[in-house]
């Protein structure tokens, strides 16, 4: 079945959504802020369904993600998607065994943990997030899911940062951005 692309008018609404944040949070950083969309029932609908389309007819077990914007579309495209639920978090957060995997430098040295047993062997996963920057932590919620068992099929995001090459530590993982920067078209 063919992918519903998003209309031009809806690619409007969210770039024109997506609040800029100079200086955020270090100087020289432009922070691209969700919460407009979030805070828009029906683009906020939109936004999941778009995210999640590309994965459509790669039966996800689990999407796994990541702490903190990816918690915000994460839990809805795994509705969308009749999925479970994988929450990656920073360490210490989360209450039982984990993978925990390091990371970095996005803005600083970092790690993310999921459950040992939130992923069974061969479950097939889709890693969401809200932005792709530098890779490092798409990189790292790839990583945790296949030491928990998973195939990750894919990483899907809101938005990617082109200019700091993100992609290029997915090699191999198709990777499916709504929205880039600079912005296209």
């Amino acid at each position: 079945m063919p992918q519903k692309k998003p209309t031009k008018d809806t690619l409007r609404r969210l770039y024109d959504a997506i609040r800029e944040v100079p200086d955020f949070p270090t100087p020289g950083i432009v922070y691209r802020d969700i919460t407009p969309i979030l805070q828009d029932p029906m683009l906020f609908r939109q936004t999941v369904r778009h995210i999640a389309e590309p994965a459509r007819g790669l039966d996800v077990d689990k999407v796994v993600a990541v702490e903190p914007g990816g918690f915000m579309l994460g839990g809805a495209v795994s509705i969308e998607l009749k999925a479970g639920l994988v929450p990656a978090h920073k360490p210490g957060k989360l209450p039982h065994v984990t993978h925990m995997v390091e990371y970095g430098p996005e803005y600083s040295a970092e790690a993310i943990e999921v459950h040992k047993d939130a992923i069974e062997s061969g479950e097939r996963v889709l890693i969401v997030d809200d932005v792709l920057a530098t890779g490092a932590t798409a990189e790292a919620a790839v990583k945790a899911a296949r030491e928990a068992g998973g195939e990750v099929v894919a990483v899907s995001v809101l938005l990617e940062l082109l200019e700091l090459d993100g992609r290029s530590k997915l090699e191999g993982i198709p990777l499916w951005s709504l929205l880039t920067y600079p912005r296209a078209g």
